[in-house]
């Protein structure tokens, strides 16, 4: 199994009067790690994906406080016809602080329906994931 991993800063405007990161901002992070995945493994740009956001779940168990970047670790566990899932875990300085389980489905934007995945998008996440 191999995870894909990326840094993202926190920003002053992350955080909340008590300095700790809002819990809505975690969704944003786990987005922008998401596209960035998306753009590394399967070289497709945000402009370019043909999926939505069918699912996210997120559980909080630290906060984050006094960090300049968070690092994201982005597993797919297996593939749908149409879906990718996604497992997710929000690490600071060494501690995990949330984890988040999502599904992303192929989407056909003409017709508002699911459509298969790509097999190119297929066989590049299963090889890099060992699936």
């Amino acid at each position: 199994m191999a995870e894909f991993t990326t840094d993202v800063q926190v920003r002053f405007r992350d955080l909340d009067a008590y300095g700790h990161v809002n819990n809505a901002v975690y969704v944003t992070y786990i987005e922008q790690a998401r596209v960035e995945y998306l753009k590394s493994i399967i070289g497709v740009g945000i402009h370019d994906l043909d999926i939505v956001l069918a699912s996210l779940s997120v559980d909080y168990r630290q906060p984050v406080t006094d960090t300049e970047s968070v690092e994201v670790a982005i597993d797919v566990p297996d593939l749908g016809d149409s879906s990718v899932p996604m497992e997710y875990e929000i690490r600071a300085d060494d501690r995990v602080v949330a984890t988040a389980e999502s599904v992303q489905v192929a989407y056909d934007f003409e017709t508002r329906s699911s459509k298969q995945l790509p097999d190119e998008w297929r066989e590049t996440i299963s090889t890099y994931h060992d699936l």
